[in-house]
């Protein structure tokens, strides 16, 4: 009897913890449930927060790259910018009468005089074409290297830069102790590397160097060839 009763008595218990479990149990795996499900979330998360950053990093990198690109780019506008002005003063350099070569011909000292006045104005098409006529009329004048020389710079400055090539050729062929050979052939580079003919470019600046190494215009073939290297 007393047996009995105890185990009377313990039902409820059990019954009781039975009760307690069973509703303890949807709990805890609701709980890890809810932390998987958040581990989860904040690995995509971070897995999201990664990508973005390496994204923004190749981005970042891309920029760089770009703004590089377009210094260096900036960099060779100007030296191209600086090549062109110094070819241009040494192309337009002693302009003035009394430091050209003087005929006994007026008419012939007026023709080229009134086409170097063309040149002075900055008048480049006509002053090449009023160069080709003098030297048509005036094929064995003193004057014709000048004016050689002249209206193949009158062709750089027009940017018809195989014309000034062809030109200028003539002239330091011709003229070869000419006070402007050097000069020519630094128009000549300077219109090859126009026409993206490096090896020729370089060739004319190496000749400078070598033929008339006493000049200005040597000075400046060494410059221009360090930065064709």
């Amino acid at each position: 009897m007393s047996h009995h009763r105890r185990l009377v008595r313990a039902a409820p218990f059990a019954l009781a913890l039975s009760i307690s479990a069973l509703f303890a149990l949807p709990a805890h795996a609701f709980s890890d449930d809810e932390a998987r499900r958040a581990i989860l979330e904040l690995r995509a998360q971070f897995q999201q927060a990664t990508d973005q950053n390496r994204q923004a990093r190749l981005q970042l990198a891309d920029q760089i790259e770009n703004l590089r690109h377009e210094v260096a780019s900036l960099r060779g506008k100007l030296e191209k910018i600086n090549w062109e002005l110094e070819v241009s003063r040494r192309a337009g350099q002693d302009q003035s009468p009394s430091s050209t070569t003087r005929v006994s011909d007026p008419a012939e000292q007026a023709a080229f005089e009134g086409t170097m006045g063309l040149f002075r104005g900055g008048k480049y098409k006509e002053a090449a074409d009023g160069f080709a006529q003098f030297l048509r009329s005036y094929p064995d004048s003193q004057l014709a290297p000048e004016a050689r020389f002249y209206r193949g710079s009158s062709l750089y400055a027009n940017k018809d830069f195989k014309g000034s090539i062809q030109e200028l050729q003539e002239m330091v062929k011709n003229s070869p102790q000419d006070p402007r050979a050097a000069d020519a052939l630094l128009v000549i580079a300077a219109s090859q590397i126009e026409q993206n003919d490096v090896a020729g470019a370089k060739a004319s600046l190496q000749r400078i160097i070598k033929d008339y190494p006493e000049t200005s215009a040597a000075e400046t073939a060494k410059s221009r060839l360090k930065l064709l290297q």
